[in-house]
């Protein structure tokens, strides 16, 4: 009897692994999950590009990790057939639980169950600067053998000597991990050149046993432009591509193809002068470096992080003349002393620089302060879109692009844009459903009595905090209240904070204590923004009710006005991209509520612009699931009252 064909037989797999084996071992049978490993594994094998947008709780890595798998066994042939995959993510917390949760599980059951007949191996790779270089390593030590030196970071650097991943390493500082950090160029004449621990890990990592390699976004396009300028690659030669966390694509092309210079870069490169003994010049450039950030300084603390237009004011004009004339006599003078690495360093910080005194159209120029007032210049291409086309697009290589995000309105319109795919001929789109019974388990609530208030006034903190205190009293805490500026959380706050009996937290940037008590104390009430709109995770009764202050719509910077210059009228920006934008974030902020089967959920609206009736309520719905909508608060105590059980009502 004739074998079906391989493309047939890897199919019958798929339905064969996840309706079968994953189940024996505590999976639950999604078919939206097995719908969408199919599309996968079929973008694969027709050497395709393909745009997956996964709803919550698909199980999208088991299904793209499985569709790879399969197209190692089932398409050998040729000359890619031993190449391994890329995965890309934006998260290392993603990237570790890939290699040692997602593969070992799969590699193991694989292995039982003869699929595969080796292990499946995988390797993270980094930048040079995330990694010991053994030689500075120990050069360090050396200086601060004698030296009153922190306990805790002595010993985070005594640690190295056992960990060559700087990240596996807690308690270094930020001046001791750029001291022994691998550098930019490894000199030719160091001692250890091919036998340190970094190159022993690129030998590692070039070996054919490899079949998955990890990275970061930022390391994907890095390594394209390697290819793209003949330079050796960072990555293996690989024959086929996933970009998992796809949205954030975009940020990291943004940071690749741009330019950014602060104080602390500038510090940096002085210090690393001081170290090679050019005191003096250290010292002079130093000065120049100051007069620079003193002519943009705004010499206030600032509400919230922002970004203005760059202007060449008299000042910073003599002040950026003035860097880049001792820049170019320090290379000129110092070529040859320094080492290759700090020299290029130099001459980075030149182009970079030059770019903002000659104000150069191909690049949006702008300057970002920090909360503190701290500024940084940043220069931002015009052309990253056509840029992401030509690093990753153009080559002859299967790709998966995925993430809960990249529908926004149903369309993948503004995703195909901000990617370089819209004139793609190769590309293909899929949606995966979340399998969550959204109609039953999650409710929506946009209050009937929401006024008209001017965005940022007093009077909107004061509604505002009236509004949330009732829901809160309603759900028994169990609250998240996401915002869309940190301004406004704080005045909300301070309205609020001695009207709660419920524990009331506030979580500023990178406060990931904050979130651990949140989710410790289970009935508590906690006010975000930033970064826990996504990626944050709060399974179970911990966040009964989420509560969405405002429409997340883009903050008008240099960055979205330059965008709205393509646009012939402000009707088609706003149609073409503010709301699409609007539409992304706050399906990602919808996302907090329900996490799991289990779950139930209220979620809140307290923008008039919502409201049915209003300008953007058909822009909201568009956006979410199907499910219930309510303007009373008496459904929303009925709801819960009807979903929880007795303990969630407990202090």
């Amino acid at each position: 009897m004739n074998k079906p064909p391989l493309k047939e037989q890897a199919h019958g797999e798929i339905e064969r692994i996840f309706r079968i084996l994953l189940p024996q071992n505590g999976l639950a049978v999604r078919e939206e999950q097995i719908t969408l490993c199919h599309a996968m594994l079929d973008t694969l094998l027709k050497n395709n590009i393909a745009l997956c947008d996964a709803g919550v709780g698909i199980g999208k890595t088991y299904a793209y990790l499985t569709a790879c798998i399969l197209l190692k066994k089932f398409a050998p042939h040729g000359p890619a057939g031993s190449q391994p995959v890329v995965v890309s993510t934006s998260s290392v917390a993603l990237q570790d639980s890939i290699i040692g949760e997602y593969i070992p599980f799969l590699s193991r059951i694989f292995l039982e169950n003869r699929i595969i007949q080796k292990p499946i191996r995988a390797m993270v790779r980094k930048g040079k600067e995330r990694f010991v270089c053994d030689v500075r390593l120990a050069g360090r030590l050396e200086a601060v053998k004698h030296k009153k030196k922190n306990a805790e970071q002595m010993k985070a650097m005594l640690s190295l000597r056992a960990y060559y991943d700087l990240d596996a390493v807690t308690g270094l500082s930020g001046f001791d991990r750029r001291q022994v950090c691998v550098p930019k160029v490894c000199e030719k004449t160091c001692p250890l050149r091919n036998a340190c621990r970094y190159h022993q890990y690129l030998k590692e990592a070039r070996s054919a046993e490899i079949f998955v390699q990890i990275c970061n976004h930022n390391y994907l396009l890095a390594d394209a432009a390697h290819r793209l300028q003949e330079m050796r690659p960072l990555l293996n030669d690989y024959r086929a591509l996933v970009i998992d966390e796809a949205h954030k694509l975009p940020d990291a092309a943004r940071q690749m193809y741009g330019q950014s210079l602060s104080a602390e870069d500038f510090r940096e490169l002085c210090d690393l002068l001081a170290k090679e003994k050019y005191t003096l010049a250290a010292h002079r450039l130093k000065e120049k470096f100051t007069a620079l950030m003193g002519a943009m300084c705004r010499g206030e603390l600032l509400e919230e992080a922002q970004r203005t237009a760059f202007i060449l004011t008299p000042d910073r004009e003599a002040a950026l003349r003035d860097c880049l004339s001792l820049l170019r006599q320090l290379q000129k003078q110092l070529a040859p002393h320094l080492p290759r690495w700090l020299l290029y360093r130099l001459g980075t910080t030149e182009q970079a620089l030059g770019l903002f005194f000659t104000g150069n159209r191909k690049y949006i120029l702008y300057i970002q302060y920090d909360r503190d007032g701290s500024p940084s210049l940043c220069a931002a291409s015009r052309e990253m879109p056509e840029q992401l086309r030509r690093a990753l697009w153009l080559k002859d290589i299967p790709a998966i692009l995925t993430s809960g995000t990249l529908m926004a309105g149903g369309s993948f319109d503004r995703t195909r844009q901000l990617m370089g795919l819209s004139e793609n001929n190769r590309l293909e789109n899929f949606i995966a459903v979340s399998p969550f019974n959204y109609e039953e388990n999650c409710l929506l609530y946009i209050p009937s009595d929401l006024p008209k208030t001017q965005i940022g006034s007093e009077q909107e903190a004061k509604c505002l905090a009236e509004q949330i205190c009732r829901l809160v009293k309603t759900t028994h805490g169990h609250t998240l209240v996401l915002f869309t500026s940190y301004s406004l959380m704080g005045a909300v706050y301070n309205q609020v904070k001695d009207r709660l009996s419920f524990p009331l937290m506030e979580v500023w940037r990178h406060s990931q204590d904050v979130i651990h008590r949140f989710k410790q104390a289970q009935n508590a009430v906690l006010f975000a923004a930033g970064s826990c709109w996504e990626g944050v995770d709060f399974p179970g009764d911990m966040v009964s009710s989420l509560i969405i202050v405002r429409l997340p719509f883009p903050v008008p910077d240099p960055l979205s006005e330059a965008e709205r210059e393509q646009y012939p009228t402000l009707q088609d920006y706003i149609k073409m991209v503010v709301i699409p934008d609007m539409q992304v974030k706050l399906r990602q902020g919808f996302g907090r509520a329900i996490r799991t089967e289990a779950d139930t959920c209220v979620v809140s609206i307290l923008d008039y612009r919502a409201a049915p009736g209003e300008r953007y309520h058909r822009a909201v719905l568009e956006t979410l699931p199907n499910l219930r909508l309510t303007r009373k608060i008496e459904d929303v105590e009925a709801f819960i009252r009807a979903k929880k059980g007795p303990d969630y009502f407990m202090p």
